[in-house]
């Protein structure tokens, strides 16, 4: 089982994504993220950090992605293990489709394009929302801001979050960000708990 914790920065998903894994610690979950580890992963934040084209960041984003499926996501679901990842494909439709508006036509359907036949989509996407505010507060207390975390860009970014989920409303699970963590880090495991049990119920009945 694939899950995806998604928001814009500032909603607090790195913070949930952290406490999952003692919180769900007896599932013995893949805790990862996107941009990765790799120097696939750190090419993209130098690219964020030196404002890069804007095309040739989200290639790298998508690059990143690709080595993320190969080295970490296929093999864990190939064991059937439950896979938990701070951020995944829907960062990149929201994110690349603000940085490449005016640069590209129809930038999501050029990122739809990109991904089509070989990515994995998520079994189930936590989404945190918070007002844009509350976001840029809180990203404010950080050192080093990027170029993400603008008040225009977050704006956009929750919109399309929001397009995204109408899209596929199955699929995503809207949680307050605004809420104590520790509330939103039990709903958010046992809903996942919940999906991952009836996942591998619904396997057990085919065989």
């Amino acid at each position: 089982m694939l899950v995806t914790i998604e928001g814009i920065d500032g909603s607090g998903k790195s913070t949930l994504h952290k406490t999952l894994g003692p919180y769900l610690a007896d599932l013995d979950p893949v805790i990862t993220c996107e941009p990765g580890s790799t120097w696939i992963g750190e090419a993209v934040r130098r690219a964020i950090r030196e404002h890069a084209d804007p095309i040739a960041e989200a290639l790298l984003f998508v690059a990143d992605h690709a080595a993320h499926l190969r080295e970490v996501i296929r093999p864990a679901l190939s064991e059937d293990r439950l896979v938990i990842s701070d951020r995944y494909i829907d960062s990149r439709l929201v994110y690349q489709q603000v940085t490449l508006d005016g640069i590209i036509p129809d930038p999501l359907t050029w990122l739809r394009a990109v991904h089509h036949g070989w990515t994995i989509m998520p079994d189930l996407t936590i989404l945190l929302a918070v007002p844009v505010p509350v976001a840029l507060e809180r990203t404010g207390k950080r050192e080093s801001g990027e170029h993400f975390e603008q008040e225009s860009v977050l704006t956009k970014v929750q919109e399309y979050y929001m397009e995204l989920v109408e899209e596929d409303t199955a699929r995503f699970l809207i949680l307050d960000g605004t809420l104590p963590p520790e509330h939103i880090l039990r709903v958010a495991g046992e809903v996942i708990r919940f999906r991952y049990d009836e996942m591998n119920r619904k396997k057990k009945k085919k065989y």
